[in-house]
């Protein structure tokens, strides 16, 4: 009985295989290092406590499933909302400001109350919601 012994690849094979991970592995640095995440930037170094923020600290809109804002159950238009948040800012340096999001509100709306928030200087600003409105 003859048995066939498997070809074994040669020394040339393997060095290329070896030259190709090699130049993936530089090629994925190089990329990474090109990479930029931007997300909420966050201050976590403060160590103090939670304190309970007053009720007449906090302003908050609801966004519902249509993209619409409302404030204290009134629906108000985007220039509204800039106003108010605007002027609420220059008075109560402390204000907090909280986003109600319904879970099926268009994304870009969300986004785009983020910006304004943003854009105004808002310090404090929050996120609720996990509920969907009828």
């Amino acid at each position: 009985m003859n048995l066939r012994r498997p070809k074994r690849a040669g020394a040339g094979e393997n060095a290329a295989f070896s030259d190709l991970a090699f130049l993936l592995i530089i090629y994925f640095l190089v990329i990474a290092g090109f990479t930029v995440n931007r997300g909420f930037p966050l201050d976590l170094s403060s160590r103090d406590p939670v304190s309970p923020v007053p009720q007449d600290e906090v302003l908050r809109f609801r966004l519902d499933r249509e993209g619409r804002l409302f404030l204290d159950g009134l629906e108000r238009n985007r220039r509204e909302a800039e106003s108010i948040i605007a002027a609420s800012v220059a008075s109560r340096p402390g204000l907090v400001l909280v986003l109600d999001v319904d879970p099926l509100a268009p994304w870009q709306e969300v986004v785009s109350f983020v910006e304004l928030a943003r854009r105004l200087e808002v310090q404090s600003f929050s996120f609720a919601g996990g509920r969907a409105s009828p």
